[in-house]
């Protein structure tokens, strides 16, 4: 029976949940054939998607495991450098990826779309790592294929153990690891492609513009600033307000969970695990509804 590539998410998370937790779940949900393991010391959930394991570890119990994995000391005070580290994820939880064809990493302030609809069987059988953003590695969401060369591409970092160690965050996940597989990402387009072609790192790669982050640095797909003023999800479709039926692979809000939310009453837990329930809401500068 034929399957597509398998793909499993990882995820370290400590702190507290944000409050739209249940409606990131939800979304996992509907994309049932794509596994997600969160390492967290957050509360247990209800409720949980059969495809998303959370197993339970706490932040001293973490460091020291990614401390034994990557040979460094790994004490940081703060659990958001653990954006630096998100390249060396499927280096370090190798032992938990036996049998994926792809791992990925990403972050929480978003909702899924249909994934398998984006990320195409075609699309995976020909690039090794896949990014959601043209000129960088998207930290949000970036699969990579599961084998021993991809895993360590973090290694190609320039001081990476230094860095990792460090307690500043530098964005090593967006910067310097996009680095990697994009030379002089600021050149024209034609200059830019060109020396890509002499990066092998590159040509096994899809740097692709899923427009997935709008209100921010990068123009809309029809090169305006004209962004959509509302995001709707039903059953695991995801549709804007300004581009008709076009689907999106995921919706990163993380402009108006920046600026506008911070003015906005946040709802409770309950409230929204309700909302989810509904299996169709939408998503504006105002909240979820």
């Amino acid at each position: 029976m034929h399957r597509p590539p398998s793909i499993l998410f990882l995820i370290p998370y400590f702190g507290t949940w944000p409050f739209w937790m249940p409606l990131f779940l939800e979304s996992c949900r509907h994309n049932p054939d794509i596994q997600w393991l969160m390492f967290s010391d957050c509360d247990q959930l209800d409720n949980l998607p059969a495809n998303v394991c959370i197993e339970p570890t706490n932040w001293v119990e973490y460091c020291q495991l990614v401390s034994q994995r990557l040979g460094i000391n790994f004490a940081p005070s703060s659990p958001y450098k653990l954006c630096d580290l998100k390249p060396a994820l499927g280096f370090i939880h190798a032992d938990r990826l036996e049998g994926f064809d792809f791992w990925a990493f990403g972050d929480i302030d978003l909702i899924y779309g249909n994934l398998r609809e984006y990320f195409t069987e075609a699309r995976l059988a020909r690039y090794h790592l896949l990014s959601t953003h043209e000129r960088r590695v998207a930290g949000h969401l970036c699969l990579i294929r599961n084998t021993a060369r991809e895993r360590g591409l973090f290694q190609h970092i320039k001081d990476w153990c230094e860095r990792f160690a460090d307690n500043e965050h530098y964005a090593l996940d967006e910067g310097a690891f996009s680095r990697v597989f994009l030379w002089r990402k600021n050149l024209p387009d034609p200059l830019f492609k060109f020396l890509g072609n002499f990066n092998p790192k590159r040509r096994r790669s899809e740097f692709a513009e899923a427009f997935s982050t709008p209100n921010g640095c990068i123009k809309w797909h029809d090169g305006s600033e004209d962004f959509p003023l509302q995001w709707r999800w039903h059953q695991g479709r995801l549709t804007n307000d300004r581009d008709g039926d076009r689907a999106f692979p995921y919706f990163h809000f993380v402009c108006w969970k920046r600026n506008e939310w911070q003015e906005v009453p946040k709802p409770s837990f309950e409230q929204v695990k309700n909302l989810a329930l509904k299996q169709q809401w939408a998503i504006d500068a105002a909240g979820f509804h």
